[in-house]
């Protein structure tokens, strides 16, 4: 017997979601169930053909709180005070990135000004405002391989800059 999965999901996702919140689950874990849920019904057939897709669905859903409850007891999870949270680190670059950062910036911004005025245009429409070869080949008047080597030389360009830096 073959499942028609997306047909079954768009039946009972909301369905079997809305049943596990109202066992107490978060509305995160709740979705992450029955998505779960419905990729375990597509990857296993039940042992007994006879089974409705939705009852399976639900002993699929039960089984997998069950697992979560199992993971949950197991590992534990521990509270931890602001003092321990202010402790971890910060994702935000430190100061000496920043100063790096920017001085890296002002190099490339100046070896930008310092190339052939058409070279300059064809790196930035391909750089920042992704274009293709060929379409800046046509703004600028010149054909796809052209346009392709004042790409090149203008990357060769700044990347030399940053190397004597």
């Amino acid at each position: 017997m073959a499942w028609d999965v997306q047909n079954l999901f768009r039946r009972y996702a909301g369905e079997l979601n809305g049943s596990l919140r109202r066992r107490g689950m978060s509305d995160d874990l709740a979705s992450d169930i029955t998505q779960d849920a419905f990729l375990r019904m597509l990857t296993a057939r039940p042992r007994d053909e006879a089974d409705s897709p939705r009852a399976y669905l639900y002993r699929i859903a039960r089984n997998l709180v069950i697992d979560h409850e199992r993971r949950r007891r197991f590992v534990g999870m521990h509270q931890i005070g602001d003092d321990a949270l202010h402790q971890i680190a910060d994702p935000a670059p430190g100061a000496e990135t920043i100063i790096y950062d920017r001085q890296r910036l002002r190099i490339v911004v100046k070896a930008l000004a310092d190339l052939p005025e058409r070279s300059r245009i064809a790196f930035e429409l391909h750089r920042l405002e992704g274009l293709t070869n060929a379409e800046i080949g046509q703004r600028i008047g010149l054909s796809t391989t052209q346009t392709w080597t004042l790409i090149r030389d203008a990357y060769r360009h700044i990347r030399d800059r940053l190397r004597d830096v």
